[in-house]
């Protein structure tokens, strides 16, 4: 019965964790501090670097506690964690190439007023 709740215990504290990631992701959404919003960093704002770290972090959390990368042998975990990496830095790295392009060509076709 011991195994069992300490299973309990585990997958609440990951949930507690997870939540609490989550609920500062949205409130950092929601008011937009300027001191992160307006300040640029490679390319793009510090809240936008946060939301991709955190995004990182929970998604890194879930593959390790509930898809069982704990138990695995640590070659295979590598493999796979880096892996992942690597095509989630890429991407990210893509997306603000283009989307910065795509900005500069349409900025004189919007009008602000």
């Amino acid at each position: 019965m011991a195994h069992a709740e300490s299973h309990t215990a585990l997958i609440w504290k990951v949930f507690g964790f997870l939540s609490l990631v989550t609920i500062v992701e949205v409130v950092l959404g929601i008011y937009k501090p300027e001191a992160l919003h307006l300040h640029q960093f490679l390319g793009t704002s510090w809240l936008n670097w946060i939301f991709i770290i955190l995004t990182l972090v929970k998604a890194y959390g879930i593959a390790w506690y509930f898809m069982h990368l704990k138990d695995e042998l640590t070659w295979f975990r590598r493999a796979i964690v880096w892996t992942v990496v690597f095509l989630i830095v890429y991407l990210t790295t893509l997306i603000l190439i283009e989307g910065g392009y795509k900005f500069d060509r349409l900025a004189p076709y919007i009008r602000w007023n």
